[in-house]
């Protein structure tokens, strides 16, 4: 992607999407790489602490010092609880999906693309969301009710079962929702959301990913921007150091090339009225010559400076008194006109 020149609107949308699939892909590599970890080398060995000492084999790459840090986080309190939680979730779930990170709102948009012209309803979502890659159901539970949802959505196009609002055919096969949620649509989407706004106004797969990475662009071009402002402020610095030092350095040859050598001699004296060096020159030692030779460009400097102010002056004086004389001029013809027209009057 293009770093100049090129607004986020303009990047195409098939890039767009790269880079939210490479964002996402990282994020949930590095996911499943702490849980691969956590469940196949911490967890099994907890009363074993002489093979958490070290990384494992496979993982040599792993610095001592973070693998410890990882370990103990695995085993404190808090992770504990919170592995303890999710583990009692996990069994109360009886219908276990087969998602991956994209969620149901992924898989309908997938649908949408292999089955163009069939409404995808939350039903069908629920069902394919347990399917293996084979299209198979391995839970028997899941298997049952699967087969129910086929034998309802039969029923309805045969006219036999008659669906309204929330009492769809997946309400119908599982029995009625809980408060604060739906199934089959994913999280963020409330009962009302789905069944009372039209389908255009439900947010899709595809602009949750783009409000996403977009937030996530925003946040780390902030953290460009003020870093390199830093940076910018940094380099500032330096550079005034480095003039400075400069600065001093040639003041330093200056002061053992001239003899009492004065810093103040260096800036302009345009006030002064010009010398001529060689008056004196007979008297003057090198260094001296040297100075009064600077001091004499100094003082020409200030009189071409003058003399450029002056002509300025004459030149502005000149346009005024073109002025005034095309003034006089306009009222000498004003007054003759008017006595014209006297003339006329009295004629």
């Amino acid at each position: 992607v293009p770093l100049v020149d090129m607004k986020w609107s303009q990047i195409p949308k098939d890039i767009k999407e790269q880079i939210w699939e490479a964002v996402d892909m990282a994020f949930v590599k590095w996911k499943d790489f702490k849980s691969t970890l956590t469940r196949h080398y911490i967890l099994p060995y907890t009363n074993d602490k002489e093979k958490l000492s070290q990384p494992p084999e496979t993982y040599k790459f792993i610095e001592k010092a973070q693998w410890d840090a990882f370990v103990a986080s695995r085993l404190s309190k808090d992770f504990e609880s919170v592995h303890s939680q999710h583990a009692q979730i996990r069994e109360k779930l009886k219908y276990n999906h087969r998602l991956s990170r994209k969620g149901y709102a992924g898989l309908e948009d997938q649908l949408k693309e292999t089955m163009p012209g069939v409404e995808i309803d939350r039903s069908t979502l629920w069902k394919r969301a347990r399917q293996d890659k084979h299209g198979n159901i391995p839970n028997p539970k899941v298997a049952e009710k699967a087969k129910l949802i086929d034998e309802l959505q039969n029923q309805v196009s045969e006219g036999k079962v008659s669906v309204y609002g929330s009492n769809d055919v997946l309400t119908i096969a599982l029995g009625p929702e809980h408060p604060g949620r739906l199934r089959g649509v994913g999280a963020g989407i409330s009962p009302r959301q789905y069944f009372t706004l039209p389908k255009p106004q439900r947010v899709s797969f595809d602009d949750r990913l783009k409000e996403r990475l977009r937030v996530l662009l925003q946040e780390e071009t902030k953290k460009m921007e003020a870093k390199a402002r830093e940076e910018a402020l940094r380099m500032e610095a330096r550079t005034k150091q480095l003039v400075e030092a400069e600065r001093e350095h040639f003041l330093s040859q200056l002061s053992q090339l001239i003899p009492n050598f004065d810093p103040s001699m260096l800036k302009p004296r345009i006030s002064q009225s010009p010398k001529n060096p060689m008056s004196d020159k007979a008297s003057c030692s090198g260094g001296d010559v040297r100075s009064l030779h600077f001091e004499d460009d100094t003082a020409k400097n200030g009189k071409h400076q003058e003399d450029e102010e002056k002509e300025e002056e004459k030149k502005d004086e000149e346009k005024e008194e073109e002025k005034k004389d095309e003034e006089k001029e306009e009222e000498k013809q004003e007054e003759k006109e008017k006595e014209d027209e006297e003339k006329h009057d009295d004629k």
